[in-house]
């Protein structure tokens, strides 16, 4: 049924230090009441913002979905995404690991697929070859599908490699190429890449 009240814009933009209070608020959540972590003490703003400048020094996309509700037309962080290197070894400079979290209460809005798609175009843009994604717990079913929906493969799960709330907990692995993937040879590193 169509109340005909406007519906939340979302915006996806890149993150700035301003929006770390937010990003830890969401994180915390997370860390507190999810299993798409593995830590179980929230770290707080100012490791998060140190967390935030490793990314950003590589050149790493790192960005915020901001909803602006139209009751009061101010916008909210009500989500972050950002890509970081999948491992530190040159041997790995084309692969980027995806990490994606959104707000309690705002999921089902259309955040996590925003986000997802900034973040892929930007790392192809960059020249990565590969995205993975390592999800917290075989049963987080909304962000496999997410993945899945963009192009996402099941390359693998570690079984019971986590252990949070008193349980074993999995790790389901995804892949992605970007851009034309391993069809080609590479010409240079991805830009700002540094090892």
């Amino acid at each position: 049924m169509n109340t005909g009240a406007p519906s939340a814009a979302i915006v996806v933009r890149d993150a700035a230090a301003s929006d770390i209070p937010h990003i830890q608020a969401i994180y915390a959540h997370h860390v507190r009441h999810g299993l798409a972590s593995f830590e179980e003490i929230p770290p707080d703003v100012a490791e998060m913002m140190r967390r935030f400048e490793a990314i950003t020094t590589r050149n790493l996309p790192y960005l915020v979905a901001e909803i602006t509700e139209p009751a009061t037309a101010a916008p909210v962080v009500q989500g972050y995404a950002y890509a970081g290197p999948y491992r530190t070894r040159p041997g790995y400079r084309f692969t980027v690991e995806n990490s994606i979290y959104v707000a309690p209460g705002g999921q089902r809005r259309g955040l996590g697929r925003a986000l997802l798609e900034a973040l892929i175009r930007r790392c192809t843009a960059a020249g990565y070859r590969q995205m993975v994604a390592v999800i917290g717990d075989s049963a987080n079913v909304a962000s496999i599908r997410l993945h899945e929906s963009f192009g996402f493969e099941r390359v693998g799960v570690l079984r019971s490699v986590g252990f949070k709330f008193g349980r074993w907990v999995d790790s389901v692995l995804l892949q992605r190429p970007l851009g034309e993937g391993d069809a080609t040879l590479p010409a240079a590193p991805p830009t700002g890449w540094r090892g």
